[in-house]
């Protein structure tokens, strides 16, 4: 990974960052694997109002000073994990994994969890790879404003306790 690499807190001001990041991570992972209603109501502009939304939940990667990846968690939920294309392969995905093992341990939760659509084989295994396991399936509600969208998604769980 490059140097001059740090994790903090999201800022409003990083919003927008974050929401491209989002839109286009997400497309790359779900396209074909989502129901085609998610997909309608997956636009910029959502991305844009959850991203703007989420802030207080969101921790941000760096690399010299600009947002690589991001992070979103909620008490012992990993519920999002984006990097950005030119980031890809970098080791940044990693490290935004473990610093979320680490703030779901810091929060006081002996183990994490987090969901993952049933088709999206490459996010699957590197879940894995990081030792993450396969919990099985289990319906997941999609957030959206006219009501959840229900996907199939796997639920991967790890001890973060073991690992500090």
């Amino acid at each position: 990974m490059a140097t001059d690499v740090r994790f903090r807190p999201a800022h409003p001001d990083d919003a927008e960052r974050v929401a491209g990041i989002w839109r286009v991570g997400w497309a790359d992972g779900h396209l074909g694997h989502v129901p085609e209603a998610l997909v309608a109501v997956r636009t910029g502009d959502s991305f844009a109002a959850r991203a703007g939304q989420r802030i207080e939940d969101t921790t941000v990667l760096t690399v010299g000073g600009a947002v690589a990846g991001f992070v979103m968690v909620v008490d012992d939920e990993v519920e999002q994990v984006y990097v950005a294309r030119e980031h890809r392969g970098a080791g940044v995905a990693a490290a935004l994994l473990a610093e979320a093992e680490r703030l779901v341990f810091d929060d006081g939760y002996d183990r994490a969890w987090l969901a993952v659509v049933a088709g999206n084989a490459r996010a699957r295994r590197f879940y894995e790879r990081n030792g993450w396991q396969d919990e099985g399936t289990f319906d997941y509600a999609a957030a959206d404003e006219n009501g959840p969208i229900p996907l199939t998604c796997h639920r991967y769980g790890k001890d973060v306790k073991s690992t500090r």
